[in-house]
């Protein structure tokens, strides 16, 4: 039996009456960390949360893990924490990337990352922060590239990588020779999309109905999100039969609810609030979509790509270093010229015209999904990290 600490960025909040709330995806994340692990489960989490939109209360004698909560600027510190056999931390935090060292840690303590960014993204994300003044977004840049030199030092010295994604594997995979690459989603085969709802979905589209987009995620800046409504509306001057179904909110959400009616496209496109992932969201887009919108320009390993495929809608979306590989490897989308808002619009118009291309796609992209289902991607992790932990 293997002792496992977790060292996670996850959001908490202690309330008044002695009970937590927690990011609901965190708290399911751990419980399948408990089913597959053999043995005693901790997660460290800081404290400085203010608001968890995703989030639902629970008692602590409810988890099946313990849970330590710290303040916010405390280091964390794991040396006297003897009993572990394997510590699980996430390198894109910066405050853990000195457990590489050997004094930082047990004797005998396995050390594994997981990184999900690599720099180029960070880099990217500091440049688009609207918030920040010209020499504060310097600063930030400077202050990464450091964090870069200690980041690739603890990767070095760790006993294990996993990399989420096609661009942090290529990153980071050569500094350390144990490194696995795995691909994160949320859909279950349970969940995936029918034989009865892809021939259905066929139908629709060899008839004259209008092409079903569909679009989810925060509605902000960093995730594209103002490039929505420009798409919609150079496929209504395009003369292209569509609707598009956009699920979440943010702080574009209401400049893009103005533009919708401005444009006059409120008969073919609705803004949704967010709805439950796997009860409302995944069956829309199993029965009520032909192809996804994505405007992403970051190369984060967002889930939604593969959440998508799993549903048996392709994508497109743009270049970027994560969705560009995936529609290579899967089949299942295209990729065109990062922020080309006219490149997706001219897209979509031709697939419009083309459902032979959609269906395939559709086909080839479900199968991918079906290969990096949740169940086989998370057991591959478990799997690496056990492997380590036995490990002389």
């Amino acid at each position: 039996m293997s002792r496992l600490l977790m060292i996670a960025p996850a959001p908490v909040i202690e309330l008044s009456d002695g009970k937590l709330r927690l990011d609901v995806k965190f708290v399911e994340g751990m419980n399948v960390h408990v089913a597959e692990w053999d043995g005693p489960v901790t997660c460290i989490l800081k404290r400085g949360a203010e608001d968890i939109p995703f989030g639902a209360t629970y008692d602590r004698a409810d988890l099946d893990f313990t849970l330590e909560i710290i303040d916010r600027e405390a280091a964390i510190d794991v040396r006297d924490l003897t009993a572990n056999d394997l510590i699980f931390a996430g390198a894109d935090m910066y405050d853990v990337l000195h457990l590489a060292a050997p004094e930082q840690r047990p004797a005998g303590t396995k050390l594994v990352y997981a990184i999900e960014y690599d720099q180029d993204t960070r880099l990217r994300i500091a440049s688009l922060d609207g918030k920040r003044s010209f020499l504060r977004k310097l600063r930030s840049k400077v202050w990464l590239l450091n964090q870069e030199r200690r980041r690739r030092a603890a990767l070095r010295g760790c006993d294990g990588v996993q990399a989420n994604g096609y661009p942090a594997f290529s990153a980071y995979s050569k500094l350390n020779n144990n490194t696995i690459l795995y691909l994160d989603g949320r859909m279950r085969h349970a969940i995936m999309a029918t034989p009865q709802e892809q021939a259905a979905r066929a139908v629709h589209l060899q008839s004259d109905a209008p092409l079903r987009l569909v679009h989810s995620g925060r509605l902000e800046p960093l995730k594209g999100g103002q490039d929505l409504i420009p798409v919609a509306r150079a496929l209504h001057q395009a003369g292209v039969n569509f609707t598009l179904d956009i699920f979440g909110s943010g702080s574009l959400g209401a400049d893009i609810a103005k533009d919708i009616a401005a444009a006059g496209l409120g008969d073919m496109v609705h803004l949704h609030e967010p709805v439950d992932f796997e009860t409302a969201l995944v069956p829309f887009m199993r029965q009520n979509a032909d192809l996804f919108l994505s405007c992403h320009r970051q190369s984060d390993p967002s889930c939604t790509y593969l959440e998508c495929l799993g549903c048996g809608i392709p994508v497109v979306g743009y270049k970027n270093a994560m969705w560009q590989h995936m529609a290579v490897q899967s089949g299942g989308g295209w990729a065109v010229t990062l922020g080309e808002i006219n490149a997706l619009a001219d897209k979509i118009s031709e697939l419009s015209g083309n459902p032979a291309a959609l269906l395939k796609a559709g086909e080839l992209g479900l199968e991918f999904a079906k290969a990096h289902a949740f169940e086989t991607e998370f057991s591959k992790r478990m799997t690496h990290l056990a492997d380590i932990a036995r490990a002389p």
